[in-house]
C-alpha cells in the first residue's frame, strides 16, 4: 500500500481526504509546470502527470471494500500512461459478471470523490461480456481496450478481456485497419485534408497526435507489438522513422501541454492568441522579414507535414501488408526502371535512383501521364525519401530532368496532383530550392488561410479546375480562357512563382519575377514565353487591386490598365491567374461582387484593346453614348425627350459616366413616377447587368443633407447589409441621387424576397426622414478572431486632379459600424462623399473614399487633411480598444 493510501485511510473525514488528494495533485502539477518551464523532457512530464493521477486513484480505490471480481482499469490515452494537465482521465470499472449491485454504494462514492477532486473523469462500469459486446460494435471502444492497464483490483480480469477482444475474436486486423483508416479519412476531411489550418488542432489535424497514434494502433492490432520500436525488426519502421515520430510527438506534446496551461482547461486548438504567446515561449523573435509567430507556425507546419508524410507511408505499408496481401497481382511493365503493380508504381530494383538520379523526376512524369497509376508503392516511397539528397545542383542542371519537369507542367491531366505529390515526397522543394523556403510559411492574418506553399498548390489546382465542365458556371470567363490557351504550362509556372519570394523582405512580386526568369532561361523557354511568365509574376496583384480599389467605370482607369496589360494574351493569362489566386487565398472571400468587378474590368479592357490603345474612348463620348441609349429606351416607354432632359438637367457628368444606360432608365422612370419629392425615393433590385451582376442595388433619391451617408451606412449595417460600392451624386437642385451595391451578411446578393426588400426600403426611409437624428452605432461585438488582429488604423490622403477630388484610403481592422463612424466624421468636417470602393480582406478593410469639400473641390489644406485623418484613426482605434479582447 502506498504512503498516500495509508495517509488517506488514517483520515476519518471525507473532506480531509479530498483536501489530501487535492494538495497531492496540486503539488505535482506545480512541480511539473516548473519542469515544463525549465524545458525538461516532455515525455517525463506527461508520464509524471499520469503517475500522479495513478497514485491518487489507487489510494481512493483502497478506501472502499472490493472483492476479486472487480478491477479499476485505465483506458485510452490515460491507459498509455500519458496525461496533459487537463486531459480526460478515462476509466473502465471492470466486473467479472454483470451484477454490480453489491458495489452500488461504493462505486457512487468513489466516482463522487473523483469529481470532488476536479478530475475530468470519463468512466464506464461494464462486465467482461458487456465490454466484448460493445467493443465488437464500436471501433472506438475496441481501440480503448487495446490501450488499457490495471490500476487496482484483479488484473486477471483485464487479461480475460484482452483475450476475448483479440483479433481472432473481434475486429480482425484487416477489419480494424479498414475501420481506423475510414475514421482517419473522415477526421482529415473535417480539417479540409490539410496540415495548414489557420488555428490547427494539434491532436486531430493532419500530422497531429492522432496520426502518430494511428500507426501504433494498427501495428499493435496486426503485429501484436506493444511499442513502435518492436516494428524495427519487421522492416516496416526504421530507426530514422522512429526518431522522427518521437521528436515530432515531443514537439506536439510541448505545444499541447502549453495550451492546457495557458487556457486553464483542456484545449487542443492552437488559437491565434495562443500562437503569439507560444512563439515567445519557444524563443522566437520578430525580424525584418517575418514575425516571431510566423516563424513558430512554420516550424509547426513543417512538423505536421513530416508526420503526415510518414503516416501516409505507414498507411500505404499496412494497406499492402493487410488489405492487399491476398490480392492477385497485376503487373504492367513501363520501362526498365518502373512498373505498375496493382495500380501503384514501383521501381524495378532498389538501385534505380542511385544508378539513374533523373528517375526521381521521371517517376512523376509517368504518374502524370498514365491514368492507370493510382499511387506509389510504399517501398518506392521510402526509396524516394532515401534518395532526396541526390537532388543537387548537378541534378537540377541535367537536361533530362529539366525536360521531365516541363513535361509534368505540359501534361493533359493530373498536373496539380503530381506537383502535390512532388511536394509531399520532398522532391519539389529540393528541385526548386526557392519553393523549399516557403514550405510551411504562413502569414499571420485571416485573409491568407493557407501557408504559402499550400496556397500555391491550391492556385495551380484552381487553374486545372477551370478546365473541368462542372466549373463552367462558377467561373465562366476563366473556364473559356484556360480551355483555349495554347500554353497553359506558362500559367502554371506563373502560379508556382507568384508568391515564391514571400518572407524574404522586399517586394515579393519583383523578387519572384527574378526567380521565374532564372527558371525559364534554365528550362529553355523562349524570350516571349519567359517575358510573359515574369510579367505575370510581377503583376499578379495588379488586376485585383485595380478592380477593387479603383473606379473601373472611369475610361481613364481602363486606359491606364490597358496600357499596362498591352495585349489580349496577357489579359487572358492575368485574368485566369487572378481568379485562381483569389480563390486559393481564401475561398470564402470570393463572392459574386468580386467576380463581377473582375469580369467588368476584363470586358472593358478587352474592348479597349480591340479599339487599339491609340484609340482610347473619350469621356464625353462615353457620356453621350450612355445618354443616347438611355433616351431611346425611355422613348420606347412613352417618355418625351423634353421630359427626360428636365429630370436629367441637374445631373453631373459623373452620373452618366459611371451609371449604365439600363440603370439610368430605371432611375429616371422611378423619379418620374415619384410625385412627393419631399419624401425619399428608395428602390431595391438585383442588378440585371451582366457586368455588374452579383450585388443588390439600392437606389436612394432624396433631399440632400450632410449626414446622409452616415445615416444610410448605419441603417444598412443594422439591416445586416454590407456595402461593397457606393456612388454618390449631388445635384444643383438640392437632391442627392445615390446608388449602393450591397451583399447580405453571408456575402451573397439579397434574394427576391419581397418582404426582405420592403423591410430595407422601410428601414432606410424611416431613418432618412429624420436627418437631424443620427442613428446609434452598431452594438454588435467584433468576432474573436478579428479582435485578435486589431492593428492601428492607417490612412493616406492625396489629390486626384483629373477627378477633381481628394482620395482618402483607410486601412483598418474590420468591425461593425465602421462605415457609419467614418460617415459621421465626414459630417463633422463638412466632407462630401462622391464615391467609395469598399474592400474587405479577411480581418482587414481597405476602403477608398473619393471626397470633396462642400464646394465640390478637393481638400488641399494640409492641416485640414491631417486633422481628418487623425480623427478617423482616433475614432476607429478607440472603438477597437474599448472592446473586450477575449470572449
Amino acid at each position: 500500500m502506498s504512503t498516500l493510501a495509508t495517509e488517506a485511510q488514517a483520515l476519518g473525514e471525507p473532506k480531509d481526504r479530498i483536501a489530501l488528494f487535492r494538495n497531492y495533485l496540486q503539488n505535482h502539477r506545480e512541480q511539473l509546470d516548473k519542469r515544463f518551464e525549465a524545458k525538461d523532457n516532455i515525455r517525463d512530464i506527461v508520464k509524471g502527470r499520469a503517475n500522479a493521477v495513478d497514485e491518487v486513484l489507487r489510494a481512493a480505490w483502497s478506501l472502499y471494500p472490493w472483492n476479486e471480481d472487480i478491477a479499476l482499469i485505465a483506458v485510452g490515452g490515460y491507459g498509455r500512461g500519458e496525461l496533459h494537465p487537463y486531459s480526460d482521465v478515462d476509466l473502465l470499472i471492470l466486473l467479472e459478471n454483470s451484477n454490480s449491485e453489491d458495489y452500488r454504494d461504493s462505486l457512487e462514492s468513489f466516482i463522487a470523490l473523483l469529481w470532488d477532486l476536479n478530475l475530468d473523469i470519463g468512466h464506464s462500469v461494464r462486465s467482461i461480456r458487456q465490454c466484448v459486446r460493445t467493443a465488437s460494435e464500436d471501433i472506438t471502444v475496441a481501440t480503448n481496450i487495446m490501450e488499457s492497464r490495471t490500476l487496482a483490483g484483479n488484473s486477471a480480469l483485464l487479461a480475460q478481456l484482452l483475450t476475448q477482444t483479440a483479433p481472432d475474436k473481434i475486429w480482425s486486423s484487416r477489419d480494424f485497419f479498414r475501420a481506423k483508416w475510414d475514421e482517419q479519412i473522415a477526421r482529415h476531411r473535417k480539417f479540409a485534408n490539410s496540415e495548414y489550418n489557420l488555428e490547427p488542432n494539434v491532436k486531430s489535424c493532419l500530422g497531429g497526435l492522432r496520426d502518430i497514434q494511428m500507426i501504433g494502433w494498427i501495428a499493435k492490432r496486426h503485429y501484436g507489438v506493444d511499442s513502435l520500436a518492436e516494428l524495427l525488426p519487421l522492416g516496416f519502421l526504421r530507426e530514422e522513422d522512429l526518431s522522427l515520430l518521437r521528436r515530432g510527438q515531443d514537439f506536439l506534446w510541448q505545444i499541447r501541454y502549453a495550451l492546457h496551461v495557458l487556457s486553464g482547461r483542456e484545449e487542443d486548438r492552437l488559437l491565434f492568441d495562443h500562437q503569439r504567446t507560444m512563439a515567445r515561449m519557444f524563443g522566437y523573435e520578430d525580424d525584418d522579414a517575418r514575425l516571431a509567430v510566423e516563424q513558430f507556425m512554420q516550424r509547426y507546419y513543417r512538423w505536421a507535414l513530416a508526420l503526415g508524410e510518414l503516416n501516409d507511408l505507414m498507411i500505404q505499408h499496412f494497406d499492402e501488408a493487410i488489405l492487399r496481401a491476398c490480392e492477385a497481382e497485376t503487373i504492367l511493365e513501363l520501362n526498365p526502371r518502373f512498373r505498375v503493380r496493382n495500380g501503384h508504381i514501383e521501381v524495378t530494383n532498389k538501385n534505380v535512383f542511385k544508378k539513374t538520379p533523373s528517375a526521381l523526376m521521371e517517376i512523376f512524369v509517368l504518374m502524370a501521364q498514365n491514368d492507370a497509376i493510382d499511387g506509389v508503392r510504399a517501398a518506392t516511397i521510402r526509396l524516394i525519401r532515401d534518395h532526396r539528397d541526390l537532388v543537387d545542383d548537378k541534378f537540377r542542371a541535367d537536361p533530362r530532368v529539366r525536360r521531365f519537369f516541363m513535361e509534368i507542367l505540359r501534361s493533359r491531366t493530373k498536373v496539380a496532383l503530381t506537383l502535390r505529390r512532388m511536394m509531399r515526397f520532398g522532391i519539389l522543394g529540393k528541385y526548386l530550392p526557392e519553393f523549399g523556403q516557403i514550405i510551411g510559411q504562413m502569414q499571420h492574418d485571416l485573409f491568407h488561410i493557407y501557408s504559402v506553399d499550400a496556397h500555391t498548390m491550391e492556385l495551380v489546382k484552381n487553374l486545372r479546375r477551370f478546365t473541368y465542365p462542372d466549373n463552367e458556371e462558377k467561373f465562366p470567363v476563366a473556364s473559356r480562357i484556360v480551355r483555349r490557351m495554347d500554353k497553359p504550362e506558362l500559367l502554371y509556372l506563373a502560379g508556382l512563382y507568384h508568391d515564391i519570394a514571400k518572407g524574404r523582405g522586399g517586394d515579393h512580386s519583383s523578387l519572384g519575377a527574378v526567380d521565374a526568369r532564372n527558371f525559364c532561361e534554365n528550362h529553355g523557354l523562349s524570350n516571349r514565353d519567359t517575358n510573359l511568365v515574369c510579367w505575370l509574376v510581377e503583376k499578379h496583384l495588379f488586376m485585383s487591386a485595380t478592380a477593387q480599389r479603383k473606379d473601373i467605370s472611369d475610361p481613364e482607369v481602363i486606359r491606364d490598365f490597358s496600357l499596362e496589360v498591352g495585349d489580349q494574351v496577357r489579359l487572358d493569362y492575368l485574368y485566369a491567374l487572378t481568379v485562381a489566386d483569389i480563390n486559393a487565398t481564401n475561398p470564402t472571400l470570393w463572392n459574386s461582387w468580386r467576380a463581377s468587378l473582375l469580369r467588368q474590368l476584363y470586358a472593358e479592357t478587352k474592348r479597349a484593346l480591340r479599339r487599339g490603345l491609340e484609340n482610347v474612348i473619350d469621356k464625353q463620348d462615353w457620356i453621350v453614348d450612355t445618354q443616347r441609349e438611355a433616351l431611346k429606351r425611355l422613348e420606347d416607354h412613352g417618355f418625351e425627350e423634353e421630359e427626360v432632359q428636365a429630370i436629367w438637367k441637374d445631373r453631373g457628368e459623373d452620373y452618366f459616366l459611371r451609371e449604365r444606360s439600363d440603370d439610368v432608365v430605371w432611375h429616371t422612370r422611378a423619379i418620374a413616377r415619384h410625385h412627393d419629392m419631399s419624401k425619399p425615393l428608395i428602390l431595391v433590385k438585383k442588378s440585371s447587368n451582366v457586368d455588374l451582376e452579383g450585388a443588390t442595388q439600392i437606389f436612394v433619391h432624396t433631399l440632400e443633407h450632410d449626414n446622409l451617408f452616415a445615416v444610410v451606412a448605419s441603417t444598412m449595417e443594422q439591416l445586416d447589409l454590407n456595402i461593397v460600392d457606393a456612388r454618390i451624386y449631388s445635384s444643383t437642385s438640392g437632391y442627392s441621387l445615390d446608388t449602393f451595391y450591397v451583399l447580405d451578411a453571408d456575402g451573397k446578393p439579397i434574394s427576391d424576397d419581397e418582404e426582405r426588400c420592403q423591410a430595407i426600403v422601410d428601414g432606410l426611409r424611416q431613418q432618412i426622414e429624420q436627418p437631424d437624428r443620427f442613428p446609434e452605432f452598431m452594438s454588435k461585438r467584433t468576432p474573436r478572431q478579428m479582435r485578435l488582429f486589431s492593428t492601428p488604423t492607417r490612412t493616406t490622403m492625396a489629390t486626384d486632379i483629373n477627378k477633381g477630388c481628394s482620395v482618402l484610403e483607410v486601412i483598418t481592422p474590420d468591425r461593425p459600424g465602421l462605415l457609419a463612424r467614418i460617415g459621421r466624421i465626414f459630417y463633422d468636417y463638412d466632407i462630401k462623399l462622391q464615391n467609395a470602393k469598399i474592400a474587405t480582406l479577411g480581418e482587414r478593410v481597405e476602403d477608398v473614399f473619393f471626397i470633396t469639400n462642400k464646394k465640390q473641390k478637393p481638400i488641399k489644406d494640409p492641416e485640414l487633411c491631417e486633422k481628418i485623418q487623425r480623427a478617423i484613426c482616433k475614432e476607429l482605434d478607440e472603438q477597437a480598444s474599448a472592446e473586450p479582447r477575449f470572449s
